[in-house]
């Protein structure tokens, strides 16, 4: 099945934002498990800042349909 939106989320703007989130994620799970509730806070606050960094990196053309991002054949 294809669609022309084939390349949904295979973009570095994309991969880069997934990437800072799961790691804000995962930093802030061991925080919370050793106790550390400025750790916690400080991993919720970077989880908005990898999507923000995603959506600057967009707008700068490494989005999906950005002049800088080049789609790699299957």
């Amino acid at each position: 099945m294809s669609t022309e939106n084939d390349h949904h989320g295979h973009s570095p703007a994309a991969w880069t934002a997934v990437i800072l989130m799961l790691a804000a994620f995962t930093a802030g799970t061991l925080f919370f498990w050793f106790g550390n509730v400025v750790g916690v806070w400080v991993s919720a606050v970077l989880i908005p800042v990898g999507w923000a960094v995603g959506g600057v990196m967009a707008k700068l053309g490494w989005g999906v349909n950005g002049p800088k991002y080049q789609p790699k054949g299957h």
